[in-house]
């Protein structure tokens, strides 16, 4: 990117050293010579960078650069002076400079002082570009789903965005959407214009992690040449979203909670406390209270997380969602991909109703691309599907795939194969007066699965758990 460049100050000669200098390394430059020409030039066309003198005929720099900066917040400004201090620097930095240079200074000395400039811009740019990306493909990623639990999970994730500062933990098996969940919680919220930082719990060791979130100081480590932060200080004013949180080691667990209880934090290697605005999102596909049991995971901790839970259905207790989200991704992936899919046969129908789908939607993403890819048709067919959707279907009663196959054609208002399954479930409960483990035996199962099955089944129905 070429940088425009504005110079304020009041000796020519500097003016026109300046110019030549920084139009030879390709900046484009312009020059001003008092206080009241920097800021009527500032107000009708703002540089990437202004190199301010402090003493100017008809007013202080110092006193110019809160002007200056509420004019064009993002400018960076360099200040220059021949009665400069340290407590003038200081201020000069707290007023919005980003960078100062006392006269007489070398031209390389202001060349550098450039490079960084340009430097960091390039990476606020790339950064900016990031981020209206990441905005745009959220707000072209639809909602698809309108049975009653992945309603009311939305419906908790709009509520919640609203306040933006309430920690959250989003649950649910691998695939369900928790990403988008935490997504949403960002973009939707006032943080929306801040970064959206996420880290996955489960990729890196116990010292790597404490250091990508924390970041560290020069020479915390034998090839810790600079300084780097964290994630932690690169999500500040916007969202943390900590991925896979029930695979934290227990010593960043303890770091983690002292974190969201203070705000504040200490760099590997460092002595000073830093602080952070921001929110933290946690997501897990593990039984966090479990773990708790088991002592793998901190108690404090996991109700310092869980001030909100938002829990994402697995797929095979969404109805006939997964007809909805099977249509909108033939037609996204026919549109990508110039094919000619327009339609599912009442088979396709049948059989998706029926499988279980362990990948939950991101399965049923990649099905959809996969066919699409690698298959030319109108109708996706039953040929097209892959082998294991097809054996479980065929472990299926014959009277209850025709069934299947008949609602499909006409609509018949027949239940899914989990609707039957949630029915026996609770006729067996009810038949053991709510009793869970003499009913575990008799579906033989265990208690555990048992509950967690009811689990499903009330957050399908909207209906509190039974039984004991």
């Amino acid at each position: 990117m070429k940088l425009r460049v504005r110079i304020a100050d009041d000796e020519e000669l500097i003016r026109k050293s300046l110019v030549k200098l920084l139009s030879a390394e390709g900046y484009a430059v312009d020059a001003v010579g008092t206080a009241a020409e920097v800021l009527e030039s500032v107000r009708r066309d703002q540089p990437h960078v202004l190199i301010l003198d402090l003493r100017l005929p008809d007013g202080s720099g110092l006193e110019l650069l809160p002007r200056l900066k509420a004019l064009s917040p993002e400018m960076k400004v360099v200040v220059i002076t021949a009665f400069g201090d340290l407590p003038t620097a200081v201020e000069a930095m707290r007023q919005g400079a980003t960078d100062f240079l006392k006269k007489p200074y070398e031209m390389h000395e202001m060349l550098l002082a450039m490079e960084r400039l340009k430097a960091g811009l390039v990476r606020e740019t790339q950064l900016d570009a990031f981020r209206r990306s990441e905005l745009e493909a959220f707000l072209k990623t639809k909602i698809i789903g309108e049975s009653p639990a992945i309603r009311r999970a939305w419906e908790v994730t709009s509520k919640v965005a609203a306040s933006e500062a309430t920690t959250v933990l989003i649950e649910g098996e691998s695939g369900t959407g928790k990403e988008l969940v935490a997504r949403a919680l960002h973009f939707e919220s006032a943080r929306r214009d801040a970064p959206l930082m996420a880290l996955n719990c489960s990729t890196f060791q116990e010292q790597l992690l404490e250091n990508e979130l924390f970041g560290h100081e020069r020479g915390a480590y034998t090839d810790a040449r600079e300084p780097k932060r964290g994630i932690v200080e690169l999500a500040d004013q916007g969202t943390l979203f900590l991925d896979e949180v029930g695979d934290l080691p227990v010593g960043t667990q303890a770091k983690l909670l002292r974190f969201i209880e203070e705000r504040t934090f200490k760099r590997v290697g460092g002595g000073a406390d830093l602080s952070v605005d921001l929110r933290i999102v946690a997501a897990t596909n593990r039984d966090l209270g479990q773990l708790v049991k088991e002592g793998k995971f901190r108690h404090d901790l996991f109700y310092r997380l869980k001030v909100v839970s938002i829990e994402m259905p697995p797929l095979r207790d969404r109805g006939d969602d997964v007809l909805l989200l099977m249509r909108h991704f033939l037609a996204f992936y026919s549109e990508k991909f110039r094919k000619r899919f327009t339609e599912l046969s009442p088979e396709v129908e049948a059989i998706a109703r029926v499988y279980r789908w362990p990948g939950n939607v991101r399965e049923l993403r990649n099905v959809l691309e996969r066919i699409v890819l690698l298959e030319d048709d109108e109708q996706l067919r039953e040929d097209h599907l892959p082998s294991e959707m097809l054996a479980q279907y065929e472990s299926v009663p014959r009277a209850l795939r025709e069934a299947l196959v008949a609602r499909g054609e006409n609509d018949i208002n027949l239940p899914t194969l989990s609707e039957v399954e949630s029915e026996h479930i609770l006729k067996v409960l009810e038949a053991t007066e709510g009793n869970r483990s003499q009913a575990a035996r008799v579906l033989g199962i265990s208690r555990q699965s048992l509950i967690e099955r009811l689990k499903r089944i009330a957050v399908a129905r909207g209906t509190l758990e039974v039984g004991r």
